[in-house]
């Protein structure tokens, strides 16, 4: 399928602001986004190792459009919520244009706080508030008034496994964050509970 696949010679290695600016205010807003290779699977709750040939593969990440949703459950796992949320905010405005949520997923049942964690990460990105309701009016003007789906609602994911995602070799040079470094600290389930 074309649209998991960019151009050859081309490489997709996003800045936050740029996955929220060009690709996710886009998506909201309806609007067309060249190039147009990130996927929607936001009706297909995959485990992580299952978006190789899903979701658009550069080097060891994943991309894919999603839902914003609490119930984050794949058939063998869950994706939890860490806790840290991050702004993305725009450069030359210095306006935050969008939130970076941390994730990481968890191999069994999510209630009682089972399963055992893993070493896969997600970024989900959304919207800030403002652009969310913006974006979700200029929507429903486009569309019309019998439209089921809110496009504000859509965030961006970003997943790499940690093993594969911490040299500079391997993730083409992906600048980890503060947060980032901290998350990958966290090796202890007790701590990262507290987390929240």
């Amino acid at each position: 399928n074309s649209i998991n696949k960019v151009p050859p010679g081309f490489r997709f290695h996003p800045t936050d602001e740029e996955l929220v600016v060009h690709f996710l205010q886009r998506k909201a807003a309806l609007l067309p986004c060249h190039p147009d290779v990130i996927p929607d699977l936001h009706l297909y709750p995959y485990d992580p190792w299952e978006l190789d040939g899903k979701a658009l593969g550069e080097g060891k990440q994943w991309y894919y459009y999603s839902r914003r949703s609490e119930n984050r459950n794949t058939r063998n796992g869950y994706w939890k919520a860490m806790g840290m949320e991050e702004s993305v905010v725009n450069r030359s405005s210095s306006r935050r244009v969008g939130i970076k949520k941390y994730l990481v997923f968890f191999i069994g049942e999510a209630e009682g706080g089972g399963g055992v964690k893993t070493d896969w990460i997600m970024h989900e990105y959304r919207l800030s508030d403002s652009d969310s309701s913006s974006g979700s009016s200029r929507s429903s003007k486009r569309r019309g008034h019998n439209s089921k789906i809110d496009y504000s609602k859509w965030v961006i994911c970003r997943v790499y496994e940690r093993s594969c995602s911490t040299s500079d070799e391997e993730d083409g040079g992906m600048e980890l964050s503060c947060l980032d470094e901290v998350f990958l600290s966290l090796d202890d389930d007790d701590e990262i509970s507290n987390c929240h």
